[in-house]
C-alpha cells in the first residue's frame, strides 16, 4: 500500500477534513486524477478566501450535500450557496419524515426561515437487517445507509458521474460515515483497491480531535460531540474493511452491488471516467 497521508489535504480556514480523492492508485497501475471529486466536512464556516480558493483555483462547480433536511435548514445557508456558477444537490442517507428532496428551493424562497421545533426530532428509526444485528455499531450504520437509502447512495454517485467540467465535493457534517460511504463506492468503481480505499477513509482518523471542537462549537451537533468521547467518533479502519468485504461476499464487491441498484456498467464506466480519464 502505498502512503497517502501527505498532499491530499486542502487546508481551509473553515473545514478540517477536506481531502482530494486524486492521486490514489489503481488496480490497473493507473492513478485516480486530482481536482474531479473532493471530500469535505461541513462547509458552512468556509471563509471568502476559502470560497475564492475552491471556486477559482480548484474550480469547484457542485457540491453533493449528504446532510439530512433538519442538518441543512438548522445550519443554515453557507456561503457556496452564494455563488452562482457553483450546484448544489442534496442526497440524505437518513431516512427521514416525508420527502425533502427541495430543501434548497425551500432555503431560496425564506431565507429566514423559522424552523418548526420538531424538525431536529424528523429522522426516522435506522432499521437493522437480521442478519446485521451482531456487526459493530458503525458497520450497521454503514450497511443501512446502503439497506434503506440506497436510492440516494447511487442518485448522489449519478450526481459525481454526470458533472459537467470542473470539481465535485462530497460532504456531510463531519466528512467521515455518510461521505465514507459514497466515496468508498466511488474509489472501488475507478477500480482503487480495498486497502487504499480503508486507508483513505481511515484519513479522517489524523485530524478527529480538531474536527470534533469544530462540530462541538455548533448548536446543530454538540450535543452529540460533548456526549461522547473523541475515541468514539474516530474512524477505525477495521470498519471499512468489514464494509467492503460484505459487499464482496453479498454482491461480488462494491459494483455488484451498484448493479443491483441500478447504477449499472455504463454509469460506472462514466464514475469511472469522472475519477481517472
Amino acid at each position: 500500500m502505498t502512503s497517502i497521508r501527505t498532499g491530499r489535504w486542502v487546508r481551509l480556514d473553515g473545514t478540517t477534513n477536506t481531502r482530494d480523492l486524486g492521486g490514489l492508485p489503481t488496480a490497473d497501475g493507473g492513478r485516480t486524477l486530482p481536482g474531479r471529486v473532493l471530500r469535505s466536512d461541513n462547509l458552512q464556516t468556509l471563509s471568502a478566501d476559502d470560497v475564492r480558493r475552491l471556486v477559482e483555483e480548484i474550480g469547484l462547480r457542485q457540491v453533493v450535500d449528504l446532510r439530512t433536511t433538519a442538518e441543512i435548514l438548522l445550519e443554515g445557508r453557507g456561503p457556496l450557496r452564494h455563488v452562482p456558477q457553483v450546484a448544489h444537490r442534496h442526497f440524505s442517507l437518513l431516512p427521514e419524515r416525508g420527502h425533502h428532496t427541495d430543501v434548497f428551493a425551500v432555503e431560496e424562497d425564506d431565507p429566514e426561515l423559522d424552523l418548526p421545533a420538531d424538525w431536529a426530532e424528523s429522522l426516522l428509526p435506522r432499521q437493522v437487517a437480521a442478519h446485521d444485528e451482531s456487526e459493530p455499531p458503525a458497520v450497521r450504520s454503514y450497511l443501512g445507509y446502503l439497506g434503506q437509502r440506497g436510492d440516494n447512495v447511487v442518485a448522489a454517485l449519478r450526481a459525481i458521474s454526470h458533472a459537467g467540467p470542473g470539481a465535485s465535493v462530497v460532504h456531510c457534517a463531519a466528512g467521515k460515515d455518510r461521505t465514507g460511504v459514497v466515496c468508498a463506492l466511488a474509489l472501488a468503481v475507478a477500480e482503487v483497491p480495498h486497502e487504499e480505499i480503508v486507508a483513505d477513509y481511515a484519513m479522517t482518523a489524523d485530524v478527529i480531535e480538531a474536527l470534533v471542537a469544530k462540530l462541538a462549537a455548533s448548536p446543530t451537533y454538540a450535543e452529540d460531540m460533548v456526549s461522547r468521547d473523541v475515541a468514539s467518533h474516530t474512524p477505525r479502519a477495521e470498519t471499512m474493511e468489514r464494509v467492503l468485504a460484505l459487499l464482496d461476499e453479498r454482491h461480488g464487491g462494491p459494483a455488484g452491488w451498484l448493479t443491483a441498484h441500478g447504477f449499472g456498467p455504463d454509469e460506472q464506466a462514466a464514475l469511472r471516467a469522472r475519477l481517472r480519464d
